[in-house]
């Protein structure tokens, strides 16, 4: 608190009222989160205008409630001092003073009955049917829209009938406008009828009933840019700033080893082995894959971890560079990352997501003469069909193989 403020009153006055003896602790958890003196500061005053607000009212620490601090944010609004951090700065108080034990923590909610069948829902795809955690969310996104749309939060299933099911799936693809998103769509609902079946809330098994989401196996060509797009990307990348360092990293293990955005995003320091140059990658069925880790990947790792990677408890590889300083939430900012670099680099291709550069990958290996076994090894497919994708990709070899058009016609 001293080494934040000039006058060595403020911490002095700070330190007095409903939360002055927890102002250093929370003043120490911003730092170490990483953020800036003036932000710093900025919430050590909120939190001490916050306790001369409880104490005015004469308020006890101990029976503070969330609803007590929301009723301090809309006074803070009504005075017109409210800014858009000082919900988030609030939770934090109150995340500490629950962890201290000075105030208690709300009890939870007693979930709805649809709420305790999506959970129960969860419960079945993660320990029985062992599917990966991403599936395992976007199943329950869809099941929780169904549930929502069809039998509201008392769940009730045993009026549901084909006529029901049919007209969901008819309206969810109409707005998910993806064949790919339908058929997932369709997955889950199937495996939920199929769990509700199993226990007996329904009668008849109505997963015949979902209807089948078109979507014609290697219909398409896959999404890919040239090597040249390739190293275009890589030679726009501005590698003076930290995060330039951290998206530079990012980007080389997505354009020479294949990288998921999931597997970047899950990728931890242990996972580095520096004396084998290699990568560990953990795969969604529990099993470890092993990378080689080339001059150029590790060198791009060896610079951020060294130049740009914060400090924090973390023990990911890739870590926010904006306090708070943790992991990446999910995939999709990996995914942002990439449509900002590829912006960056003036391409404009239609697909924008990480998995282009995957894609680009197996694309430029096949050109150079690699086995579809080959690439499949190094992209980690279980099935050689996902690897089958990337026969048709050489548009000058198959076009020998073309029949001609009957009648002539070009």
């Amino acid at each position: 608190m001293e080494q934040l403020y000039k006058d060595p009153r403020t911490p002095l006055r700070m330190r007095v009222g409903p939360f002055g003896a927890y102002i250093d602790g929370f003043a120490d958890r911003l730092i170490e989160q990483g953020y800036a003196r003036a932000s710093v500061r900025y919430a050590l005053q909120l939190v001490a205008d916050c306790g001369r607000w409880f104490r005015r009212r004469r308020l006890i620490a101990l029976r503070l409630t969330p609803e007590h601090f929301s009723r301090y944010l809309d006074h803070r609004r009504r005075r017109g001092h409210y800014r858009s951090g000082d919900a988030a700065i609030v939770r934090r108080l109150f995340a500490l003073l629950v962890e201290r034990g000075v105030v208690a923590e709300s009890p939870p909610r007693e979930p709805t009955p649809a709420e305790q069948l999506e959970e129960e829902f969860r419960q079945y795809l993660e320990q029985e049917r062992r599917l990966a955690p991403a599936t395992v969310l976007h199943y329950l996104i869809h099941v929780r829209r169904f549930l929502v749309q069809l039998a509201g939060a008392e769940a009730h299933l045993e009026r549901l009938c084909a006529a029901d099911v049919v007209g969901f799936v008819q309206r969810e693809a109409a707005r998910l406008h993806h064949p790919k998103r339908s058929q997932l769509m369709a997955s889950a609902l199937r495996s939920f009828l199929q769990f509700a079946r199993y226990r007996a809330l329904i009668d008849i098994d109505l997963r015949a009933s979902v209807p089948t989401v078109a979507s014609w196996s290697m219909a398409t060509l896959p999404r890919a840019m040239s090597a040249e797009e390739v190293q275009q990307l890589l030679s726009r990348c501005d590698r003076q700033s930290a995060v330039g360092r951290r998206n530079w990293a990012i980007l080389l293990l997505l354009a020479r080893l294949g990288l998921r955005a999931g597997e970047l995003v899950d990728l931890n320091l242990d996972d580095l082995n520096w004396e084998a140059g290699e990568l560990r990658i953990r795969s969604s069925a529990g099993g470890v894959d092993r990378l080689p880790m080339s001059e150029e990947v590790g060198a791009a790792l060896a610079e951020y971890l060294h130049q740009a990677r914060p400090l924090c408890a973390s023990r990911r590889v890739f870590i926010r560079l904006r306090a708070p300083y943790r992991e990446f939430a999910g995939s999709s900012s990996i995914s942002c990352i990439v449509r900002r670099a590829l912006a960056r680099a003036e391409l404009d291709p239609p697909h924008k997501g990480a998995h282009l550069l995957r894609h680009s990958v197996a694309t430029q290996m096949l050109r150079q003469g690699a086995s579809l076994a080959e690439i499949g090894e190094l992209l980690r497919h279980r099935s050689q069909q996902t690897t089958m994708i990337y026969a048709k990709v050489d548009l000058a070899l198959l076009r020998p193989l073309a029949l001609p058009w009957p009648g002539g016609a070009q």
